[in-house]
């Protein structure tokens, strides 16, 4: 796979980093991230239609750039 493959900031060796830390986790500590990641004041996380994807990652972007 070839660099301009991956997004931006992202390599070989990060994906691969990725994926090991997810493989070598437990089922414990899996469940403790997810629950540590619900706990967030500033994110959340919501069942959004297909078909508003597009516009809801647009938003997103514009709030980031501006």
């Amino acid at each position: 796979m070839s660099d301009s493959s991956f997004p931006k900031g992202w390599d070989e060796d990060r994906v691969r980093r990725v994926l090991r830390y997810y493989e070598e986790q437990s089922a414990d500590e899996a469940v403790a991230e997810v629950e540590a990641s619900c706990e967030s004041p500033t994110h959340t996380a919501m069942e959004v239609p297909v078909e508003l994807v597009p516009a809801v990652r647009e938003l997103i972007a514009k709030r980031k750039a501006g």
